[in-house]
């Protein structure tokens, strides 16, 4: 079965060279799924998309022209995925629901580490002979208060590394998880989580019900000098609101790993460019601020189960069964 893969890198053809199904032709786009590049499909029995390509409502129609029957999604969210649009034209879709979690999870720990013990500017000051102390004050992580919003599998795999450096859990979510409220997490109401939190992280999907669900009412809630983490989706969070937030000092440590309007700049080597994007070039003048570029899932464990998963479903569409990870 021929497969065109879209917005792949070297690391995606490594993968899938290394760990997918030999029943499988693929043939790889380094560009984005768009109206633009739609027709490069064409002779394809199936596409493999990333989480900025679009597969809007248009884009959907135009695959389906082109014989496209099949689109499978090596990625978790499928908010840029107009579903009722390809039920409609009879293109299944599918995904890969879990991931190494633990990949997310340890990145997010890893964040919330490096700007609360300053160790990004710690290195740059060593490189250059400087050994001052100055600035680089942090705090005991042992004993905070941690909330997370959203304990999925990545929220649950958080939140036991959090349990390990002696954090209190405040959780929220619309699905309790029972061992973790065995564990001796709390879960709690949006507002209760706010105003307890010394750290906050998100670890929900992006919904029309969480879009901006980190905005002007639920910030001025927060504790003062409040740490705000997003490893999830770039759209849960108001951006300008946060860039307020900053400069009014209630955020104290900001840690990004998503952006909404990251399709025009993750993924990609931009050095060489202006980027014209306020906002985003605003974030990066502050010094609380840790921005990485969707990396947080990018381990060798993580590509792996992403390339066997995406493979499986690809196979499964081929031989007319279903895979089980089919959003329709």
């Amino acid at each position: 079965m021929k497969v065109t893969v879209y917005s792949a890198k070297k690391y995606d053809q490594q993968a899938f060279s290394r760990w997918t199904s030999s029943q499988l032709d693929f043939h790889y786009l380094d560009m984005r799924l768009s109206s633009d590049s739609v027709q490069l499909a064409a002779g394809s029995d199936a596409i493999c998309t990333f989480v900025n390509d679009d597969l809007s409502a248009t884009v959907l129609q135009q695959l389906s022209e082109n014989g496209i029957r099949m689109i499978a999604l090596r990625c978790a969210g499928f908010n840029n995925v107009d579903l009722e649009a390809a039920k409609s034209l009879g293109i299944r879709v599918a995904r890969v629901p879990a991931y190494s979690p633990e990949a997310v999870a340890e990145h997010t720990v890893g964040m919330m580490l490096t700007l609360n013990r300053k160790l990004h500017k710690a290195y740059n000051r060593v490189r250059d002979d400087n050994f001052s102390l100055d600035g680089l004050l942090g705090f005991n992580m042992h004993g905070k208060t941690v909330g997370l919003i959203g304990t999925g599998r990545i929220g649950k795999a958080t939140a036991r590394i959090l349990m390990g450096f002696g954090c209190t859990l405040f959780c929220h979510d619309l699905y309790p998880d029972d061992e973790l409220q065995q564990l001796g997490v709390h879960y709690v109401t949006l507002a209760e989580l706010y105003a307890k939190s010394d750290i906050i992280s998100l670890h929900c999907p992006l919904t029309p019900e969480t879009h901006y669900l980190i905005n002007p009412e639920s910030l001025v809630q927060m504790k003062n000098n409040v740490m705000l983490i997003n490893t999830s989706r770039g759209g849960l969070l108001d951006s300008k609101a946060v860039i307020n937030a900053l400069k009014s000092r209630k955020i104290g440590y900001l840690g990004l790993d998503v952006y909404e309007q990251e399709a025009d700049l993750f993924f990609e080597n931009l050095s060489e460019m202006v980027i014209d994007d306020d906002v985003f070039k605003r974030l990066l003048t502050f010094p609380n601020v840790l921005i990485t570029g969707h990396q947080a899932f990018f381990t060798e464990e993580a590509m792996q189960q992403i390339s066997q998963v995406t493979s499986d479903n690809l196979v499964a569409f081929a031989a007319g069964k279903a895979s089980g990870n089919e959003l329709c």
